[in-house]
């Protein structure tokens, strides 16, 4: 056993930051005299002894830590089960620690006598029972605004951000919520969520706004990709963009690609050249959506980081409509071409089924937090706004999320494969135009084919119709009629397909100019494609249309594909997209 208290021994010390102990057992009789204990009676003694081999053991578990880190990559896979399992049994027997004290503690607790009414205000101790949390097969769902703390020094560390057991006020940390931004990080990031962390917010929205209020100041110049969500629209320029509020210059650029981000920096350079000189003065962002809402167009997102990141910018990329299954652009192996932050609105397919609003930042370590007084803390987004803006998670909704990311994979493979076969379709009708990668005619097509898993579509594309010259009232009143099938509602990635009309609703803040320029016409229909069987799917849409638009136009429903080819169509996709799927597993080899 060691006898010199080394730093990890001394962080388990009640005076971790005053102490004067040279010894581990100096420690010990040190931590019984802070709580007013006699060591040599007949329960200090053995506290003493017990308090003695702790600091002992933290010290063992800190070299274990550091072995770990070091051998871990030369380590045979049955090596590391082996090490996982052990390591997973100690678990145990730290925590049967732990159960056992509670026993005396409750007895001591109990004999301190306190009336009725005293417990009932009190509650149970949170020590007590809650042990056998630690080993609930998912997360725990921890419903505190509040948590114990163990003594003011420990407590002064973590307001410092410097000891994460204590959590202090959930509207700051939450274990439910720290369980699920490590799980996105890790899906995220893979192989590389050492470098990353995660922030939860109450939306999609609050994700945004939290890190565009961290990064942009009083006349930056943000420039975004032109097909963006609505109310991203709208919190750009009529917040940020607002005169009494930051003045914030918001451009959009068209196309998907580096060139065309490329011409657009120029444009914005030349146009604001008084706000950005002399160098440093006003700063320009970079913020993308890839897959774009409403189109599931793809943009470049690995040519236009490396581009922006030549040109000294912070790029921000909202990867909802892509999700990880799709898309991962924190895996690309060159840093240039990723982007500096990655949100998600959780609320849509990570979820899944529509059942609650969250959103997340991911970024660099550096960038998302420092404990205080380290360099460049205040300039984290932790500090700078995640911890005084309250825009937290809860743990119920953290719950929901986690949950809901079990199935994803599964889910988005159904979805993709709906949407191709549904936007095949629909594009076989020569006055029904289909927008988007979706549409293997599409000018995105090709890009999406190299940039998204298997080359499959995002499940989100619009179509139009004003190439067949409807009415106003012929479309709405086909619009009106496609439900149960297509669900009228806002947002997407439900298990069910929703749709829309963008200049309506998601897309409602947009002035005339701004639709047109982002390719949304009064009867472009957003839909966002569900797990249904996508025979039905078409069979409703072609009964709806045989329904409302051909007493107008007679006719029109017999221009789509017909009911054997449907079949084929159906059959075609399906297998082949299953086929690439299980090609595209990892092969089998002999572990190492």
């Amino acid at each position: 056993m060691q006898n010199d208290p080394t730093p990890a021994a001394r962080q388990l010390s009640p005076r971790r930051k005053t102490t004067t102990a040279t010894s581990l057992a100096e420690l010990a009789r040190e931590q019984l005299a802070h709580f007013h204990l006699d060591p040599h009676s007949p329960i200090g003694a053995p506290l003493l002894r017990l308090a003695e081999r702790l600091y002992a053991a933290h010290g063992d578990l800190a070299e274990l830590w550091a072995a770990t880190t070091r051998e871990l990559a030369d380590l045979p896979r049955g090596d590391r089960l082996a090490l996982f399992n052990a390591k997973k049994f100690l678990t145990f027997q730290l925590a049967k620690l732990l159960d056992t004290l509670q026993n005396p503690t409750r007895a001591v607790h109990q004999s301190l006598g306190h009336s009725a009414a005293t417990t009932l205000a009190k509650g149970p101790y949170p020590t007590f029972d809650n042990v056998a949390a630690l080993f609930s097969a998912n997360p725990v769902i921890t419903r505190t605004a509040t948590y114990i703390f163990a003594c003011t020094e420990w407590i002064d560390d973590a307001f410092q951000g410097r000891e994460f057991l204590h959590e202090i006020y959930s509207r700051l940390l939450n274990p439910t919520s720290i369980s699920l931004a490590n799980h996105i990080v890790e899906i995220e990031a893979g192989p590389l969520a050492h470098e990353y962390l995660a922030w939860n917010f109450n939306s999609g929205m609050a994700a945004i706004d939290s890190l565009l209020a961290h990064l942009v100041g009083y006349e930056d110049v943000v420039l975004a990709s032109r097909n963006v969500y609505g109310g991203t629209h709208q919190l750009l320029h009529d917040w940020y963009g607002k005169k009494s509020n930051l003045n914030v210059a918001v451009e959009f650029f068209d196309g998907a690609t580096a060139d065309d981000f490329e011409r657009a920096l120029a444009t914005v350079r030349a146009t604001y050249a008084d706000r950005l000189a002399p160098a440093g003065a006003r700063r320009i962002y970079v913020y993308l959506e890839s897959p774009c809402n409403p189109h599931g167009v793809f943009l470049d997102v690995p040519a236009i980081c490396r581009s922006a990141h030549a040109a000294g910018l912070t790029v921000i990329l909202d990867a909802t409509v892509g999700t990880p299954f799709l898309v991962r652009p924190l895996q690309e192996s060159e840093p240039a071409a990723r982007p500096d932050y990655v949100i998600h609105s959780y609320t849509k397919d990570l979820v899944g089924n529509g059942d609650t609003t969250a959103g997340v930042v991911l970024g660099r370590n550096a960038d998302m937090f420092l404990p205080k007084g380290d360099p460049g803390w205040d300039h984290t987004l932790f500090w700078n706004v995640y911890y005084i803006k309250g825009a937290f998670l809860d743990a119920d909704k953290a719950y929901e999320v986690l949950s809901g990311m079990k199935t994803l994979e599964m889910r988005m493979l159904k979805k993709c494969i709906n949407t191709a076969i549904l936007a095949r379709w629909l594009a076989s009708h020569p006055h029904l135009s289909v927008h988007g990668p979706a549409n293997p005619t599409d000018p995105n097509a090709p890009l999406a084919a190299r940039l998204s898993y298997l080359g499959l579509p995002a499940p989100l594309f619009t179509i139009d119709f004003e190439a067949a010259g409807l009415s106003r009232l012929t479309f709405e009143r086909f619009f009106d009629s496609l439900s149960p099938m297509f669900g009228h509602m806002v947002s997407l990635g439900q298990s069910n397909t929703v749709i829309l009309c963008p200049a309506l609703t998601s897309h409602s803040e947009l002035d005339p100019a701004a639709l047109r320029a982002a390719g949304i016409t009064p009867t472009t229909i957003r839909i966002a494609v569900g797990d249904e069987d996508p025979r039905e799917l078409i069979r409703d849409f072609l009964a709806t249309a045989r329904l409302a638009i051909d007493p107008d136009l007679p006719g029109f429903s017999a221009r789509f594909l017909p009911g054997a080819d449907v079949d084929t169509l159906c059959d075609h996709v399906y297998l082949d997209v299953h086929r690439r799927h299980a090609a595209a597993a990892p092969r089998f080899a002999t572990p190492n």
